[in-house]
């Protein structure tokens, strides 16, 4: 008769259930914006199975930016969640839909509603958009380092105003405010019968913000920043160069050039084309751009395709509020991956890799725990063991089939694998009421232990296997019964 054994298993059972008394975080406020589509399902099933076990997200406030959401409350959501936005100043965002008109018909919409991001950025006092590459040790993507970005976050073609016009003349004034002589910016003579005309402009005074996010960013990783322009020819670009230049001169300089960070001694301005060329080349990865909003949004596109897919790109906004609260938004950097959607609706088999949604939900969560000052900790140890869960399943073969081909898993298989693997990562399971202490062995019956043990160690080994205990509990009818209804 051997008791090793049972003391053995007895303190791997005790170590076990301490291990599971697992303290419930509770989240601070949030903003959570969901969208439309696949990515909206996607979502749905994460918060259930990977979230919402674990952490207590009642104090977090939802707002629904689905088209008909938007539609039935005449856009007031949007202009709800931009104003919760300012308050709680930490927002997870959802890709969400921008309709048609084909689509406005077909979804029974009153008017195809505008894009809501530049609502957002305007009600954030948007800085920047910084988007960067996700990268999963063991795992080869595009770059080998990380790739930082900063996309202007106001300003360019988003906000234009225009018309289509004949023959004519046109010019565009600006009448400053406070009452002074008004200037003509553009004057000029229209000779087709058909042209649009554009007026936009880029906001200057947030870029000095930019600048030091951006390089204290790259300062911090040890990576190289490039300014992106096209300055030589559109020459109302080179005030963006100037402010960036001016920051980086008086504030980084000295800081780079001590972390070899320079290679030329200067910060380096490349023209958007030369860019482009770069992205593909720089596979090594290591270095930033900043650039405007409009040559930051296809420029990221670039990069997102040389590193696999949008999927492994964060897009994260940076604003802030009056008094210079940091108000953060998160996003992945794709759509609503509407194909997918329409094949789930047909029944079909999808298989939607969660990445870039999961990253921008953990930098909101961290945020928020941050700006509260509450289970910041607590919050971190479980966002850093969801993303390294989810990484581990992708390297060992066990993800989405955008990483492991036809043999991948489907949408629902990859957000039930990782809810498995998570719950052997961080347990869950509590008892239902504190164990006893075990009492003193002199006070029991040895030999009467010693016949039950050997009647239910049936292969005589010396130690019981769970199929053991069970045939041993049936065979002396005291099992637990299932509840019958």
């Amino acid at each position: 008769f051997r008791l090793r054994p049972l003391a053995r298993n007895a303190r791997r059972w005790n170590n076990r259930w301490a291990s599971r008394n697992f303290h419930k975080i509770v989240a601070p406020p949030m903003v959570y914006i969901s969208g439309e589509e696949m990515t909206r399902y996607c979502m749905e099933l994460i918060l259930d199975k990977w979230i919402k076990p674990r952490v207590d997200i009642s104090k977090w406030e939802f707002y629904d930016l689905s088209c008909k959401s938007r539609d039935d409350t005449e856009d007031q959501v949007l202009h709800d969640a931009v104003e919760a936005g300012k308050r709680v100043c930490a927002i997870f965002k959802e890709p969400s839909v921008t309709p048609t008109e084909i689509q406005k018909e077909a979804l029974g919409l009153k008017k195809a509603w505008g894009s809501p991001n530049g609502a957002m950025r305007r009600g954030w006092n948007g800085i920047t958009i910084s988007r960067d590459t996700i990268h999963i040790e063991g795992m080869e993507l595009g770059y080998k380092e990380p790739v930082f970005f900063e996309r202007h976050a106001v300003g360019g073609e988003y906000g234009a105003g225009w018309a289509q016009v004949g023959q004519g003349k046109l010019k565009t004034v600006f009448t400053p405010k406070d009452g002074s002589a008004e200037v003509v910016v553009d004057e000029r003579e229209l000779k087709d019968n058909t042209s649009v005309v554009v007026s936009y402009h880029n906001p200057l005074d947030n870029v000095s913000d930019l600048a030091h996010h951006f390089f204290s960013r790259c300062l911090g990783s040890g990576i190289t920043p490039y300014v992106v322009t096209k300055k030589t020819v559109f020459k109302w670009q080179e005030g963006f160069w100037v402010a960036m230049k001016e920051v980086f001169d008086e504030h980084y300089k000295d800081k780079f050039a001590e972390k070899g960070l320079l290679p030329s001694g200067e910060l380096q301005h490349l023209i958007s084309d030369a860019a482009t060329m770069q992205i593909i080349r720089w596979t090594n990865g290591g270095f930033g751009m900043a650039a405007h909003n409009y040559d930051g949004d296809m420029l990221t596109d670039e990069i997102a395709q040389v590193h696999r897919s949008p999927g492994f790109i964060t897009s994260n906004l940076l604003g802030k509020t009056e008094d210079g609260t940091p108000i953060k938004e998160f996003e992945a950097s794709h759509g609503t991956v509407a194909d997918m959607w329409e094949a789930h609706l047909r029944g079909e088999e999808t298989s939607l890799n969660p990445l870039g949604m999961v990253e921008a939900l953990i930098g909101a969560m961290n945020h928020s725990a941050a700006l509260a000052g509450e289970e910041v900790k607590a919050m971190t140890t479980f966002t850093e063991n969801l993303r390294a869960t989810i990484h581990d399943k992708m390297v060992q073969g066990e993800g989405t089939r955008d990483l492991c081909g036809p043999s991948g898993l489907t949408t629902e298989q990859f957000v039930d694998t990782v809810a498995e693997a998570m719950d052997v990562r961080m347990p869950i399971t509590v008892p239902e009421s504190p164990s006893k202490p075990v009492e003193d062995l002199s006070k029991m019956d040895l030999e009467a232990l010693e016949a039950m043990f050997n009647n239910l160690d049936t292969d005589k080994n010396g130690s019981i296997s769970f199929e053991e205990f069970a045939v041993g509990l049936r065979r002396l009818g005291v099992q637990p019964k299932k509840l019958g209804f």
